[in-house]
């Protein structure tokens, strides 16, 4: 899906100086990353490797985990891509509202969609639908911002070994729920991992994320990645970033206090709906009005983004999704909306 993500701030002739849109957290301290790849911007006068190896060396020991259960992928949005190409023309289940991307790819390779509203549960023996060969599940889910149980989860996979389990942890860094780790994943024959450093580290321009998973699962998506689909640059950020971390790293229970802040001051302006969360980000569906109108507002009045999120599947007309930033930047935009649904 090209049209209707997040970060659309080239829509608007004002400059957006708060950021809501995209779930990524700007205030990440990202100077000794940029002064790490100045120092080594001749690297973009040479091929990278053909598949990026040495981080998937590097993220396999911080897994404690074989290299071939890691496979490193441009951005999380190629990992989902491959995976679908990889088992194309597959019975795929997505568990709704979510990412989009996942239908998409799904479709451009044949795949046979059905979109699922609920997960079984233990009185009808945790089964999926016969026909499902592959189910998606975002944990924490965007734009919901919910999380499956681990022990659930982990009761579901048992239950259906015919199906394989795609798991997009992209915001796993942003939770305080349990959730499966890559070494549990390469355990299991049928679930593959998504990860995100874009998402963990505010480097959505660099495009970095990766798979880990059963060596078999994970040979066969390898058998489909084009070459050289990392860039040099992207590699030298992943290895700084594996190494040294980022100045002053985030205190997530911290940010996670704040968006909950947010949350209780957007619910005690009335007039709209603050669906429950267990992230940063949190989706929201007006009483009145249309998302549509109150982002163009936002943005030509205030420099603020939002995502509207009538676009998801079950959504409708109502909804946006917001992901918490700083508390100031959070009051101007509990203000702003203030301001807007006063004049509704």
């Amino acid at each position: 899906m090209i049209e209707g993500h997040g970060d659309d701030s080239y829509k608007y002739s004002r400059p957006i100086t708060a950021n809501f849109s995209s779930n990524v957290y700007n205030r990440v301290d990202l100077s000794a990353l940029k002064a790490h790849l100045c120092a080594r911007i001749d690297g973009i006068g040479n091929y990278p490797e053909p598949e990026p190896y040495t981080l998937e060396a590097c993220l396999a020991r911080c897994h404690r985990l074989p290299a071939e259960a890691v496979c490193v992928t441009n951005g999380a949005t190629e990992a989902i891509y491959l995976t679908a190409q990889t088992f194309r023309g597959t019975n795929t289940a997505i568990v709704q509202p979510t990412f989009s991307e996942y239908a998409d790819a799904c479709r451009m390779h044949g795949h046979r969609v059905t979109s699922l509203y609920r997960l079984p549960a233990e009185s009808e023996g945790y089964r999926l639908p016969e026909e499902v060969r592959m189910l998606w599940l975002c944990n924490p889910n965007n734009p919901t911002g919910t999380v499956v149980e681990k022990e659930y989860l982990a009761t579901l996979i048992s239950h259906n070994p015919q199906v394989c389990f795609v798991i997009d942890q992209s915001y796993e860094f942003f939770t305080l729920r349990p959730l499966f780790s890559a070494a549990e994943a390469a355990e299991s024959p049928n679930v593959l991992l998504l990860h995100s450093m874009t998402k963990r580290y505010a480097v959505p321009g660099l495009r970095l994320g990766y798979v880990t998973g059963a060596p078999h699962l994970l040979h066969r998506l390898r058998t489909n990645r084009m070459p050289w689909s990392v860039n040099q640059l992207a590699i030298e950020a992943g290895l700084h970033l594996l190494e040294h971390d980022v100045p002053n790293p985030l205190d997530v229970a911290s940010y996670l206090q704040e968006a909950a802040r947010l949350r209780s001051a957007l619910e005690a302006l009335g007039g709209l709906e603050v669906w429950a969360t267990e992230t940063h980000f949190m989706l929201v569906c007006l009483r009145m009005g249309k998302a549509s109108a109150l982002k163009d507002y936002l943005a030509g009045e205030h420099g603020i983004l939002i995502r509207d999120a009538s676009n998801f599947d079950g959504l409708n007309e109502h909804f946006f999704r917001i992901a918490a930033q700083s508390r100031e930047e959070n009051d101007r935009l509990v203000k702003a909306i203030g301001q807007w649904l006063e004049e509704e």
